[in-house]
């Protein structure tokens, strides 16, 4: 099993329920992406089905373990999403209310249903899957994964039991990616980046388009700062019409806005974003408020972008409301 830094409490909770046999049937695990909410779900997975545990670890060599690892076991279903936004269908789960009645196969009697990225999970969707999550067979388990458990319908939520999965210290992160063969210099760039988020740090050391979508929103800060209108519509204007790449650089500014407005009051203060250098010099020629009234214009956007909302016409608004705060 690969090993999991920081989240100590949570860890200790997850293996007390198993060693107890008193395990939760639906269980929600909520943290930002890249925190290890999924690994964390295998890890609970492995947990449930190993022939072996140890005080409620799983052991990592049985075949169960060694299938979950993989997502290679019979008995543990990744529910499939489908349609344009990637979400999952009432037929969907109609499948899977009707699997959940065949018995599993594997000597721990279990069958887990994983539901990885529920963001925006389609409220039909939840009403259809209620009463199987409310009231299903004894061998049945239900995994959940999100950014925020709030994206589920209180009437699921009061069904689960709910864990918040935390980012990792600097220091672990560092420790993780050295460790998993990182250059040391490489690693020190990842974590300065995003810091103790190891998901986020691994994706930015090999994937150039996360680099590139970091250094694009180091221009945009770029262009704030000089409150250059031209060169802040021109870096807009090179966004990918991706959805989930365009929410993703709206979310890097909205950190960056941030961490501008708190070390506006306290220079010393831990930035959570992608460019220190950058949120400094934000901090210096834009005032607390003006980061707080660019941080609601974002909000705005990326819900236009939640309801499909064309992007080039809600970045060409945004990039608008921008100036017209910083002016």
């Amino acid at each position: 099993m690969m090993k999991i830094y920081g989240n100590e409490n949570l860890l200790s909770t997850l293996d007390s329920m198993v060693s107890s046999g008193r395990t939760a049937h639906a269980v929600i695990f909520y943290g930002e992406k890249g925190s290890g909410r999924k690994l964390m779900a295998d890890r609970y997975t492995a947990a449930l089905l190993c022939e072996s545990p140890v005080n409620g670890t799983p052991c990592g060599h049985c075949k169960s373990c060694r299938c979950v690892v993989p997502h290679s076991h019979p008995d543990v279903t990744y529910v499939p999403t489908s349609g344009k936004l990637g979400g999952y269908s009432v037929e969907t789960v109609r499948s899977v209310i009707h699997d959940a009645f065949t018995r599993p196969s594997n000597n721990s009697g279990r069958k887990v249903y994983i539901f990885r990225d529920c963001r925006k999970m389609d409220s039909r969707t939840q009403n259809a899957l209620l009463k199987l999550v409310e009231e299903p067979p004894e061998y049945v388990s239900f995994i959940f994964t999100t950014e925020s458990k709030y994206e589920f319908l209180p009437t699921i939520i009061s069904r689960c039991v709910c864990f918040g999965v935390n980012i990792c210290t600097e220091e672990e992160a560092f420790a993780s990616l050295c460790e998993n063969g990182c250059k040391e210099d490489e690693a020190r760039e990842a974590v300065s980046v995003f810091h103790g988020n190891i998901g986020r740090c691994i994706d930015y050391l090999y994937d150039q388009e996360l680099r590139k979508r970091v250094d694009l929103t180091k221009r945009l800060s770029d262009s704030i700062i000089r409150k250059d209108e031209y060169s802040l519509n021109s870096a807009f204007y090179t966004v990918s019409s991706g959805r989930n790449d365009t929410l993703e650089i709206l979310s890097m500014l909205d950190k960056m806005m941030r961490d501008a407005a708190v070390l506006a009051k306290d220079p010393s203060a831990k930035i959570v974003g992608c460019g220190k250098d950058a949120a400094e010099r934000l901090s210096t020629v834009i005032a607390p408020y003006q980061s707080a009234r660019i941080h609601y214009r974002l909000e705005k956007a990326r819900s236009a972008i939640d309801a499909n909302v064309n992007i080039p016409l809600v970045l060409a608004a945004l990039c608008a409301d921008i100036i017209s705060i910083v002016a």
